[in-house]
């Protein structure tokens, strides 16, 4: 990695040119208005760059395929990602803003669907995981629909620490998601003792808006933690 330009105003020096040669006009004398003799410059360094973007948000949705992440940006923001009832997974990241009532806002990312072995390129994976580290806060969005969905933190946050050590250890939630669906209550006090004391679940539906309220309050909490310790 040759240069980050993570800021506004970040800038680094891609290539120097060569030393300039004297023109012409140096040349030109009384008797000798129109000299046809110059200089030739040095040449400058030349290299080739490979040039990533990553997506800036302050918040970035994290799960698997199908877990509802855009269903949830859907919900809290204006963005308007691809969403179906067929199983299929976001390709890009969807950037979405948060109004609140103090007229801050958040940028909220809808990232894609992460797949066991991410951190080995499997499904789309250094293409997600190099936008997960520009987010400040991760939402770690579960699907309650699943047999045991505790097991979907586990690995995400597996994948995260191989990719890049500590990335799993950033400010985070839990959101148990698709708390709509009957069997989702006999499992969330599961979840609840699995995740412990050390990070909070919110049950919410991206689907019917259960929740989504007290979700945005505690974001822009987990948020204003995070930029000011």
């Amino acid at each position: 990695l040759v240069g980050d330009l993570d800021r506004e105003g970040a800038c680094f020096i891609a290539a120097r040119g060569g030393a300039g040669g004297k023109g012409n006009a140096h040349f030109k004398t009384s008797v000798r208005q129109a000299p046809e003799i110059a200089e030739s410059g040095a040449e400058g360094e030349l290299f080739a760059y490979t040039l990533e973007l990553r997506t800036m948000a302050d918040v970035g949705l994290i799960g698997f395929p199908n877990a509802g992440k855009s269903t949830l940006l859907t919900a809290i923001s204006r963005a308007r990602p691809k969403v179906a009832s067929y199983p299929f997974t976001t390709l890009s990241p969807h950037l979405g803003m948060v109004q609140y009532s103090d007229i801050s806002q958040l940028a909220v990312a809808d990232l894609p669907g992460l797949l066991p072995g991410a951190h080995r390129n499997h499904g789309l994976g250094l293409d997600f995981l190099r936008h997960v580290q520009r987010c400040s806060v991760l939402l770690f969005v579960l699907d309650m629909e699943q047999e045991e969905p505790w097991e979907q933190l586990q690995q995400l946050k597996y994948e995260l620490e191989m990719y890049q050590p500590g990335l799993s250890s950033r400010p985070a939630a839990v959101l148990a998601n698709k708390m709509d669906l009957e069997e989702s209550e006999e499992k969330l006090g599961r979840l609840v003792k699995e995740v412990g004391d050390g990070m909070e679940v919110i049950p919410v539906s991206g689907r019917t808006g259960i929740n989504l309220a007290s979700m945005l309050v505690r974001i822009k909490m987990l948020h204003d933690e995070s930029v000011d310790p």
